[in-house]
């Protein structure tokens, strides 16, 4: 799998309701997407979603969010690119398949689903602190993750060059 245009699109998926270490965790993941030039993909909503976002915008970094709803200002605030796709959790497939790479950081059953969709369509997934499936390969740190995730697609981090 190759990333468009040499840009990785990577997709963030989390609870809605984390952890403080989840939000934590999820932060440094989008700070540090950013920082490599990755395009940071997410439901657009709040908790891991708005803190990858944040992390992500605050480090200069493109977020786009696709929301499950028909309003694109239900977005969180660090969401540059929202996309209202009015299809409920059924967004998650999308989410999936507009991304090169998964990590899935802690994880709810939403997160389960996109685990799941990733690793049958074969978008290769990371899990950070989330569920221990087979085929989900484990990070130990958001440092961690997004190297393993950049790694899976061939893209060195611009922290690394």
């Amino acid at each position: 799998m190759s990333a468009p245009r040499g840009r990785p699109y990577v997709a963030l998926a989390g609870p809605s309701a984390p952890s403080a270490g989840e939000l934590r965790a999820a932060e440094e993941v989008g700070r540090a997407l950013a920082r490599a030039g990755a395009v940071l993909l997410t439901g657009g909503l709040g908790g891991a979603m708005e803190a990858a976002c944040r992390g992500a915008a605050q480090a200069g970094g493109l977020t786009v969010g696709l929301l499950p709803g028909a309003d694109r200002a239900a977005a969180n605030p660090h969401v540059a690119i929202a996309i209202a796709t009015g299809l409920g959790e059924l967004r998650n497939g999308l989410l999936v398949r507009a991304a090169d790479v998964l990590i899935a950081v802690g994880g709810g059953y939403g997160t389960l689903s996109e685990i799941a969709l990733a690793l049958r369509v074969g978008v290769p997934a990371i899990g950070l602190h989330s569920w221990e499936i087979s085929g989900l390969e484990q990070a130990s740190s958001p440092a961690d993750a997004v190297a393993r995730a950049l790694r899976r697609l061939g893209h060195r981090s611009a922290e690394h060059d």
